[in-house]
């Protein structure tokens, strides 16, 4: 191979691993910092602060004085459902959320899709997204650490959010994207 011929090659291979390693750079490195779910503000009703008596699954729990509330949006697997066995990652799901509101005030927030029926659901529950001390919603920190599905069933303000963390965390394998068989 003669020395022109040489150097074209060589000065090819120098642009094309060049190309490479920017387009592998600009794909690793971000500027952005990491987006916090919900994106937009919520549409409330609501917005009282409540002391938490306990945890009665994932996404069910029971604020003072009695009142049973059930996360709008979010389906973890059932631990307590009377015909159905603990399913995977149920208790998993259940002890994170119970280590979040254990002892704690949150602040329910109403969805005023939920107006019309008082925002109960229709076994009397009370339908609602519950905010942490820290401004986390409970709703969303579960989908997207991955103790959750978003229940996508009735319409909600989050929905095209909690669809895309759902997304997130099964494509990075988050908690029950890891461990348990799809079904």
């Amino acid at each position: 191979m003669d020395v022109p011929r040489r150097m074209a090659v060589e000065l090819k291979k120098l642009v094309l691993g060049g190309w490479l390693a920017a387009f592998v750079s600009a794909c690793a490195v971000t500027n952005e910092a990491p987006v916090s779910y919900p994106r937009k503000e919520v549409a409330a009703v609501g917005g009282d602060l409540r002391q938490v008596v306990r945890v009665v699954d994932g996404d069910t729990l029971v604020l003072a004085p009695n009142e049973k509330v059930r996360l709008i949006g979010v389906d973890t697997p059932e631990t307590v459902h009377p015909n159905k066995a603990v399913q995977c990652f149920g208790k998993d799901a259940k002890a994170f959320a119970r280590a979040l509101l254990e002892n704690q005030t949150v602040r329910l927030v109403f969805d005023e899709r939920y107006t019309k029926q008082n925002h109960k659901d229709k076994f009397g529950r009370t339908l609602g997204y519950v905010y942490l001390a820290d401004g986390r919603m409970l709703n969303a920190e579960l989908i997207r650490q991955g103790y959750a599905h978003a229940y996508t069933r009735f319409p909600f303000h989050y929905l095209a959010e909690f669809r895309d963390l759902e997304r997130e965390a099964r494509q990075s394998g988050a908690g029950l994207w890891s461990f348990c068989p799809l079904s």
